[in-house]
């Protein structure tokens, strides 16, 4: 029975994933890691940042989906920022990477407020192994083979407006939609990337003067899919160490810390768990590591 239970709510994890696969990686530090994506990120903040990031979902299943970032961005003279975002994803069976440089263009607005618009351009790739959709017992189309497109370019813009105590966010980081696995009435079917709409906004607010509260939230539309909505709010004490809860609407909630051992180091984890019952009681939760160095 318990067998049984594990192969259905796996099965049903699987197709909801290819259901809606077109949906790239949420991260619970989106405000520490922006320019993945939006370009326009890139270079907003004085000095470098440095940072990776890895996202192990559901963990204790077998083939669950995991992440790895790297980025970069510094700014480069007066108006323009320069980054590098690598994001590798691993879903089951399907496997993606995406390459990009970021370029940004800054206008002060006045004193306290600045805007930054950018540019991304880089390379994907995506690989599905479909014959491993017979595993979790899912149909495929008879003429569906695996899908192995070597790197295709992609383009995205975004916008980023950053205040004295607030921040906004807007972006596409990829326009152009290649192959990829869909769902067709729970057949798999060759199907095309969806474009991935980001919005999302902050405000720090000081409470006296140690503590910092900073709510924020993100909101991604894509194509035929939920919108997918997260939440957080942080405590931010003596500029050493925030304390957060998460919550994605519908999706799941958890907890995370960031500890700043010196200025320029910080370091986070992540936790989440999942709101739907057969999803969490099957696996460990999702674990989010973060480090981000300012240089």
């Amino acid at each position: 029975m318990k067998f049984k239970t594990i192969y259905l709510a796996l099965t049903v994890v699987l197709v909801s994933g290819i259901s809606y696969a077109q949906q790239d990686p949420n991260f619970t530090f989106y405000r520490y890691n922006m320019n993945l994506v939006n370009p326009a990120y890139a270079g907003a903040n004085e000095g470098t940042d440095v940072g990776l990031g890895i996202r192990s979902q559901w963990a204790g299943i077998e083939g669950s989906p995991e992440t790895q970032t790297i980025y970069f961005g510094t700014p480069v003279g007066r108006n323009l920022g320069l980054g590098v975002s690598i994001i590798n994803d691993r879903t089951f069976i399907e496997n993606q990477t995406s390459v990009a440089l970021d370029f940004s263009y800054h206008l002060q607005l006045n004193v306290d407020t600045h805007l930054f618009l950018g540019l991304k351009a880089g390379l994907n790739s995506y690989k599905a192994n479909t014959d491993g959709l017979v595993t979790y017992g899912i149909q495929s189309d008879p003429s569906l083979t695996g899908i192995n497109g070597g790197f295709t370019p992609n383009v995205g813009v975004g916008a980023y407006l950053k205040g004295t105590s607030f921040f906004a966010s807007l972006s596409v980081p990829r326009l152009l939609t290649p192959d990829r696995l869909d769902n067709a009435n729970g057949v798999a079917i060759q199907g095309e990337d969806k474009i991935h709409l980001y919005a999302a906004a902050g405000y720090d607010i000081p409470l006296n003067a140690d503590i910092l509260f900073k709510p924020a939230f993100m909101v991604r539309h894509v194509e035929a899919s939920p919108l997918s909505i997260d939440f957080t709010a942080a405590f931010a004490l003596h500029e050493k160490f925030e304390l957060g809860a998460a919550y994605r609407l519908d999706e799941g909630f958890g907890g995370f810390f960031v500890f700043k051992p010196s200025k320029g180091l910080h370091l986070g984890y992540a936790y989440e768990t999942a709101s739907q019952n057969t999803v969490a009681n099957m696996n460990n939760g999702t674990h989010e590591i973060m480090l981000n160095l300012k240089l």
